[in-house]
């Protein structure tokens, strides 16, 4: 996953979240709750590293 920078939180208010979950559905679903608290970005596709566990999510 690539890294933050400065023009992820540039702005007061403005914040990155990264969800590692097992699996697509479970970090889909972090996402959703998060989205029915505040308003966020949307995420479409997670991330998995060779070799390691899981799957990432990004999303602000």
């Amino acid at each position: 996953m690539k890294q933050i920078n400065e023009s992820h939180v540039a702005e007061p208010g403005l914040a990155v979240v990264e969800v590692a979950a097992a699996d697509d559905n479970t970090a889909f679903a972090v996402r959703a709750r998060l989205g029915a608290r505040c308003a966020i970005a949307p995420a479409d596709h997670t991330t998995r590293e060779p070799g390691e566990p899981g799957v990432q999510l990004r999303c602000g």
